[in-house]
């Protein structure tokens, strides 16, 4: 899936392919905060599968009436190759790598504190993170991000200039306050990049 397409999702740009979408995950996430992952796989696994064993007798059956050879109806989807291949492994599999290795080089410069002030913000994200993990569980903040990714981006481009100005003017206020902080504390000044 390119990244055109996702764009495409989010602005709800076709509204019945992203409902379908949205719905979907919002469904599996939701039976996921109720039922176990092994439930939730069977019971979609039986779904699908009374799905396509009942389309399987109807069709065989209307052969039967009609005295017609149309054969298997999934004949189409039966003969096509759903092997992976090797470049596509190694394409995706050399991606996560590069983003793994980039991910540990940058906590180990925040945990051996190559830079305060990063290091602090760090520290303050983690403690932030210690409430909203009280607060909500994995699969909660999973359903509010998807709700989130399907919602915000539709209200930032059917608002985006009242959006702008608000965030201006927070941004404005969080600069000041940092400089008054870096100013105030020893050692908070970032280096010159």
């Amino acid at each position: 899936m390119d990244a055109e397409r996702v764009v495409e999702l989010v602005y709800w740009r076709d509204v019945k392919t992203t409902g379908v979408v949205f719905g979907a995950a919002l469904l599996l996430l939701l039976s996921l905060s109720v039922c176990s992952i092994v439930s939730v796989c069977s019971y979609i696994g039986l779904a699908l599968l009374s799905v396509t064993i009942c389309f399987r007798i109807y069709k065989g059956i209307l052969q039967a009436i009609q005295k017609s050879d149309e054969g298997h109806p999934f004949k189409l989807y039966l003969d096509q190759e759903v092997a992976l291949s090797a470049d596509l492994v190694h394409k995706y599999s050399d991606g996560i790598l590069e983003k793994l290795n980039w991910t540990i080089k940058e906590l180990r410069r925040l945990f051996l504190v190559e830079d305060l002030v990063d290091s602090i913000k760090f520290a303050i994200l983690m403690w932030i993170l210690t409430y909203v993990g009280a607060l909500f569980n994995g699969l909660t903040l999973l359903i509010l991000g998807l709700v989130g990714a399907f919602s915000c981006p539709i209200i930032y481009e059917k608002h985006q200039a009242q959006i702008d100005h608000y965030l201006a003017l927070v941004t404005n206020q969080v600069k000041d306050i940092v400089e008054k902080i870096q100013e105030k504390v020893p050692g908070l000044k970032r280096k010159a990049e």
